[in-house]
């Protein structure tokens, strides 16, 4: 009989993992970077002092709090407020004045994370005097981020970078204005949140839920494969209205995707498209 690799067994039990995690909780990480998803699967598998890939396996298909535990694990939640300054201040120059024009504006972040983005564009909605008629719907795989998320509450120890950010995106007014401080913490204004729709959602298996005038999604398409960020674009495509705005992050690119003949560009700096009907 012909012997196996170890590096094709534990192939063959990472696809297992994940497929077992698909079937039985309905999560599809099978179109993540490979390289990617093994190292969090390997570090899930050192915290619980386990051995193998297939040994996880085991646990997490009985025991819910160890796929809890794998999920934060496989979520990345590296952000900040006007992460990318830049990105905000073209977003300002060039989407805004469209953005007027509409009666109503619904934005949509897809992979929120803890939120951090969602209170930036809040924000500058506000400043631009665009925030009664905005609704923002923030959209994670992560439940426990999403809940961080609704609090809209960030250590005071970030503040200082985050105001910087907030002045080099076109901010005009003091960030102090938009929270509170206690206990070390920064607690935004409860009116930031009004406009915004937290909601459980999966780019991987989840259909599209609303017509959209902006979605951005950056930083997130890296972890998957081609396939995957394939039917992704596909998913904004469709839920883009006519001549909607998609912005995705810097290290992502359109180019090579099956809808890069779909946008003009907006701003080829700061990937801002915008939607061309065919």
């Amino acid at each position: 009989m012909h012997e196996k690799n170890p590096v094709d067994l534990e192939k063959i039990e990472i696809d297992l993992l994940l497929e077992g995690i698909y079937r039985h909780y309905g999560f599809d990480f099978r179109n993540y970077v490979f390289s990617s998803i093994r190292r969090r699967i390997w570090h899930r598998i050192y915290s619980e002092k386990l051995s193998s890939v297939s040994g996880l396996q085991e646990l997490v298909l009985h025991d819910p709090k160890i796929m809890r535990s794998l999920l934060e694990d496989f979520s990345i939640t590296v952000t900040e407020m006007f992460r990318d300054p830049s990105f905000y201040s073209a977003f300002r120059k060039k989407i805004i004045p469209i953005l007027k024009e509409y009666p109503t504006i619904r934005i949509w972040h897809a992979g929120c994370s803890t939120g951090e983005e969602v209170y930036s564009m809040a924000i500058l909605l506000y400043d631009e005097g665009l925030h009664k008629k905005a609704t923002l719907y923030a959209t994670d795989i992560n439940e426990s981020a999403l809940e961080t998320a609704k609090l809209g509450i960030f250590p005071l120890k970030k503040m200082q970078l985050y105001t910087k950010n907030y002045l080099h995106s076109g901010g005009r007014k003091a960030f102090t204005e938009y929270y509170t401080v206690k206990d070390n913490q920064a607690i935004f204004h409860a009116f930031l949140r009004e406009n915004v729709v937290f909601a459980q959602h999966n780019l991987a298996v989840d259909h599209s839920f609303n017509e959209f005038h902006v979605i951005l999604c950056r930083n997130v398409m890296i972890y998957f494969n081609s396939n995957l960020q394939n039917r992704v674009h596909e998913l904004f495509y469709n839920s883009l209205v006519s001549s909607g705005i998609l912005g995705i992050g810097k290290r992502e690119d359109l180019a090579f995707t099956s809808h890069s003949t779909c946008y003009e560009e907006m701003d080829s700096d700061e990937k801002l498209y915008r939607k061309m009907e065919h």
